[in-house]
C-alpha cells in the first residue's frame, strides 16, 4: 500500500508509539490515531460533532467527538444517531439480496416482472441488477420533484426514455436504486420501511437503526449542518427510505461493517445475502461495481480511492460488464460515501485484513476529506502488524 501520505500526517499521529503486540486491543493508542486524523478535519470544516468506529480483528473501538447540536452543546456519545445518507443504498441491496437468496425475486427479472405497467416501455425492460449498480441506462441523479405520489412516479417511469443501453454506462441515481428498494418490497409483499425496521435491522442485531426515527429517541438524533452551517435535517421525499433515508449510530454501523466481513452470528441466508452484495458487476476502470458497493483491488492507492469517490463519478461513464461477475473477494478495499444536507458519512473495510472503518459527521464536508482520514487511520493500524 502506498505510504506517500505519511510525509503530511500530523507529528501527533507520527509520534504515536505502535507496537504490533495486542494493538487491536490497545484503545489509548487507536484514539490517539483516531483524534490526531479527525481533530484537524473538525476544525478545518467546523464539524460540531463526529463519530468514529474502528473495527480491528473483530474488536470494535468508538470514539466520539464534539456535540450532537450547536445549541443544546449535548456531546456525541454512543446513542448518537447521524443521517447516513447514500449509504442506507447498501441496507437497500442487503434486503434486495435476501430476496433473491430467498427466491422472492431474482436480480435478473426484468423490472415489468414486479411492475406490469411497465410491460412494453423501455424501463420494463430493464433489469434488477441494472437497478442496483447505477447501469439501467440514464437516470438523473434525483427523483424530479414533481414525482410526489406512487401514481406519479409510475407515470414517470412509464415515460423514461433511456440515454443508453442498459449495462454500457454507469450513471449514480437515486431514482434506479430507490425503484430497486420499491420492487423488492412490493415482491415481499411489505411495506418497504416495515420491512427494514421490522426484518431486517433487528436481523443484523442494529438496535438504533432507523427509516423513521421514534420519537423516544428524538433526543439521540443529531442537529445536521449544511456547509453553510445552517442547520439541516432531510425532509423524506418520494423513494428517500429507499435511496438515502436511514439514521444509525456509529456502534451499529461498525456491526454492519463486522457483518460485511463475516464476522458477526447471522441466518445463513442473509449472511448469503450479505456476501453476495459483494458481487463485481461492472469494470469502472479502478474501481469495481458490486450491488451499491465499490471496490477496489488491494493494496489502494489513496489516490485511487479519492479520485473515485470524487464528484467526477456522478457523470455518465461507460463500463464493461464482468460476465460472468467477479465473485466476492477478500483482497479488496470496499466503501460506500453518503451524504445529505446536513451530514457526511463515509465507510469502508478490508476483509483480508479484518479491519475496518465508519465516519459519521453531523455536517457536510468533502469526501476527500472522509477517504484521506479512513485510509489514514486503517494504513496505521494494517501497518503496525
Amino acid at each position: 500500500m502506498t505510504r506517500d501520505w505519511i510525509g503530511i500526517l500530523s507529528a501527533a499521529l507520527v509520534a504515536t508509539c505502535i507496537s504490533t503486540s495486542g494493538f487491536a486491543a490497545d484503545e489509548l493508542k487507536l484514539k490517539a490515531i483516531s483524534d490526531a486524523t479527525i481533530k484537524p478535519i473538525m476544525d478545518k470544516y467546523g464539524i460540531p460533532g463526529m463519530a468514529v468506529a474502528i473495527t480491528a480483528d473483530g474488536q470494535n473501538h468508538i470514539f466520539n467527538y464534539g456535540v450532537e447540536s450547536k445549541d443544546t452543546n449535548g456531546p456525541v456519545t454512543p446513542a448518537t444517531t447521524f443521517e447516513l445518507g447514500s449509504i442506507s443504498k447498501t441496507f437497500t441491496v442487503t434486503l434486495t439480496s435476501y430476496a433473491d437468496v430467498t427466491g422472492q425475486l431474482s436480480l435478473s427479472d426484468k423490472a415489468s416482472k414486479y411492475l406490469p405497467a411497465m410491460k412494453g416501455r423501455p424501463f420494463g425492460d430493464v433489469t434488477l441488477m441494472n437497478l442496483g449498480t447505477h447501469t439501467a441506462g440514464g437516470f438523473p441523479l434525483q427523483v424530479p420533484d414533481e414525482v410526489k405520489t406512487e401514481k406519479q412516479l409510475m407515470e414517470y417511469l412509464a415515460s423514461w426514455k433511456p440515454s443508453y443501453a442498459a449495462g454500457t454506462h454507469r450513471t449514480y441515481a437515486n431514482p434506479s436504486i430507490g425503484v430497486l428498494g420499491y420492487i423488492t418490497a412490493k415482491s415481499m409483499g411489505k411495506d418497504f420501511a416495515a420491512l427494514m425496521e421490522d426484518q431486517l435491522f433487528p436481523s443484523l442485531g442494529l438496535t438504533s437503526t432507523y427509516i423513521n426515527v421514534p420519537k423516544s429517541k428524538m433526543a439521540d438524533y443529531a442537529q445536521g449542518y449544511k456547509r453553510s452551517g445552517e442547520p439541516a435535517r432531510m425532509t423524506p421525499a418520494t423513494l428517500s427510505s429507499e435511496a438515502y433515508g436511514v439514521k444509525s449510530t456509529a456502534g451499529d454501523m461498525i456491526r454492519f461493517i463486522d457483518a460485511n466481513m463475516g464476522l458477526v452470528e447471522l441466518d445463513d441466508k442473509l449472511q448469503q445475502a450479505i456476501t453476495n452484495t459483494h458481487r463485481g458487476y461492472f469494470d469502472v476502470g479502478a474501481m469495481t461495481q458490486d450491488l451499491i458497493w465499490e471496490q477496489y483491488s488491494y493494496p489502494a492507492t489513496l489516490t485511487t480511492l479519492m479520485d473515485n469517490n470524487s464528484s467526477a463519478m456522478l457523470k455518465t461513464i461507460p463500463v464493461k460488464q464482468l460476465m460472468p461477475a467477479m465473485k466476492p473477494r477478500d483482497d479488496v478495499w470496499i466503501n460506500k460515501t453518503g451524504s445529505t444536507n446536513g451530514f457526511g458519512a463515509y465507510v469502508a473495510f478490508v476483509p483480508k485484513e479484518r479491519v475496518g472503518i465508519v465516519i459519521l459527521a453531523n455536517k457536510n464536508y468533502p469526501n476527500e476529506d472522509r477517504i484521506s482520514a479512513a485510509y489514514q487511520i486503517l494504513t496505521e493500524i494494517t501497518s503496525a502488524r
